[in-house]
């Protein structure tokens, strides 16, 4: 976990973005001639970003700070193709209100182990999702991947889903 705490030069659509360059960066110089798409996922409470918890008194602690508050959760998106000289790079961002938790819901939520490799703790797409209460935005920027954006992206660098697909069918 990297808790970090905004700042100018630490503002979560900035550190999302980068985080999501530089692992499509690696990516990329292995597979010059490949699509690589690559994300990042942080949450905002305040001015306090809740990545992956480091332990279990960690994920109690970020669990109990979002327990009956809206949060926001930040997804950069890089895709990228080095032999097509591609590089694009978004952020969605999504409000999350959860429903007030007490100290047994979260004991119990994290026993199941579900909130360590996570972002704020939890998981929408997962036993965490009987915890939201309300989201304002995509729901797939939540779990991890807003694919919305991704295939917005993938058609603006000229990527035709339809065809690559390999699905067929006639149009009536």
């Amino acid at each position: 976990m990297f808790r970090r705490f905004i700042s100018a030069e630490n503002h979560p659509e900035e550190y999302v973005a980068r985080l999501s360059r530089d692992k499509a960066a690696v990516a990329a110089s292995k597979n010059g001639d490949a699509w690589v798409i690559a994300a990042d996922t942080t949450v905002l409470l305040g001015d306090e970003l809740l990545e992956k918890p480091k332990d279990a008194d960690d994920a109690k602690r970020m669990l109990g700070l979002i327990s009956g508050k809206t949060h926001t959760v930040y997804t950069g998106v890089t895709l990228q193709n080095i032999a097509r000289n591609w590089h694009d790079t978004r952020v969605a961002e999504t409000e999350v209100r959860m429903l007030p938790l007490d100290e047994r819901d979260i004991a119990w939520y994290v026993s199941t182990g579900e909130p360590m490799d996570k972002a704020g703790a939890y998981a929408a797409q997962g036993i965490g999702g009987v915890f939201i209460d309300s989201i304002h935005g995509s729901y797939t920027n939540v779990v991890g991947l807003p694919l919305a954006l991704l295939f917005q992206m993938l058609k603006r660098a000229g990527v035709d889903l339809v065809r690559e697909s390999g699905i067929g069918g006639r149009v009536s």
